[in-house]
This record gives C-alpha cells, structure tokens and sequence, in this order.
C-alpha cells in the first residue's frame, strides 16, 4: 500500500512549480493530472510512470470526482508513490480536501502539497498587487465554478461592498452577472476590474476595465481566466511602464 501526494502544481509557469512538488513528480509510479497542468511537468516523470488525465472543463469531465477518489485509492494498493496532480493549490477550490477524507476513510496515506495559487500569482506576474497600502488592506477569492449549477444567489452580495481585492477564480462565464450584482450593491460604474486569461503563460491575456465596459471588453477571452475586481487594478498600468513582465 502506497500515499499518495496531493500536489498543488502552480498557475502554469513551469517555474512557479515548488522543488517538492517536481521531487515527487520525478519520484511517481502514478500521476493522476487535471487539465490546466503544464505539459513540461509531465516530461519531467521517470520511465515507467503511468499518467493518467483525469481533467474537467465546463460541463464536461473525463471522470466523475467520486470515480477520481476510487482511482486514487485502486493506485495506492498497487503503487508506492501516487501524485495527484492539479492546478494552483489542491485546497484552494481544488476538491483535495473532498479527496484527503475519502483516502482517510480507507486507511490510505495522503500528503498535501501546497502549490503557488492562481489567486496571488496570475494578478501579480501581470503587475497587479492584490494588496496595496491605501488601496486594499484584504482580499477575498470566490468560486464561479459552481454557479450554472448553483446560482450566484447563495453569495452574500452585500458583504462585498467594503473596498477589498475580490478574485473570481473560474468565473469567466458568469462575468455578465458579477457585474450586476457588484453595480446593484452600489460598485461605481468606473470602479476598476480586470479578466486575465491564461496567466503566468506566454499567451496571457490581460484585458482592464471598469464595471461598465469589462464584459465587452473581455467575454470572449480564452479560458481559464481570473477576474481582479478592485483599486489595486489601476496600479497595473503605472508599474508595467516602470517594469518588464518577466520571460514566460
């Protein structure tokens, strides 16, 4: 019987993947992977690893989370080293801790391992500090996953007036209703947003804007995308003259 490794493998950047996480890669009989992770990871396994793509799009999923757990599980009765593979951190929306209490529950070994999350990181590597002095002193990171399901009526709407960084992780279908329900809270029409597609990659998109224009602007962008709602958006502009974006 084996453990298995809960990996966070980053925003995309081959280099924002921690020396732990590419030690267990190279280390894995099995790696069970989600679809945002960078192929350069899956070249780094040694001969022999099995892979296994296990990713999950908008309404469509190569496999059920519950037949993900059982997978899991069927790999650590025959493998010593499972590595389960996803993208950013596993805990950060990721369903790891859905995945550590069904290993837990059969007795199996598991191990988190933390991996920079798109939250900070996307914002950030496109100049956009999700915290500033005099502009932001919190954050906030919400789901748009479960919303064609769920309904963004389960959010607190009016919690989000203090003026806090809010990141929208996966939220780029639901832009058109962020929108509304940031302007019917009392948001400006002005008040700065930004979507960010395919961050930390050579073909990053950004696109800045305010509440009134960002869905023009920004709908039809590629997914994954993050969407950074908040005056620390406005700094983007200011620091990207002053700096040069690193190589992707």
């Amino acid at each position: 019987m084996g453990k298995v490794y809960l990996t966070g493998a980053g925003p995309g950047d081959f280099e924002l993947l921690t020396l732990k996480a590419l030690r267990l890669v190279r280390k894995a009989d099995v790696v069970i992977y989600d679809r945002l992770i960078n192929p350069q990871i899956l070249a780094e396994v040694k001969e022999g690893c099995e892979c296994i793509y296990v990713g999950k799009e908008n309404k469509h999923h190569i496999l059920p989370q519950d037949e993900i757990n059982t997978l899991l599980y069927e790999k650590a009765l025959l493998h010593d080293c499972v590595v389960r593979l996803k993208g950013g951190d596993s805990v950060v929306f990721g369903r790891g801790g859905e995945e550590a209490l069904f290993l837990h529950a059969r007795g199996i070994e598991f191990e988190f391992v933390p991996g920079v999350t798109s939250a900070i990181a996307v914002p950030e590597m496109a100049n956009i500090p999700i915290t500033h002095r005099g502009k932001s002193i919190s954050f906030r990171v919400v789901t748009g996953y479960e919303a064609p399901q769920k309904g963004y009526a389960q959010l607190n709407w009016e919690t989000f007036r203090q003026d806090e960084t809010i990141i929208f992780l996966m939220g780029l279908h639901q832009l058109s209703t962020i929108v509304k329900e940031l302007l019917k809270i009392g948001k400006a029409s002005s008040y700065p947003i930004a979507v960010i597609s395919r961050g930390t990659l050579v073909d990053e998109q950004v696109v800045v804007g305010t509440l009134c224009d960002i869905y023009e602007k920004a709908y039809q962008l590629p997914t994954p995308a993050l969407i950074i709602v908040g005056e620390v958006v406005a700094m983007r502009e200011i620091l990207t003259q002053n700096s040069r974006i690193g190589d992707r």
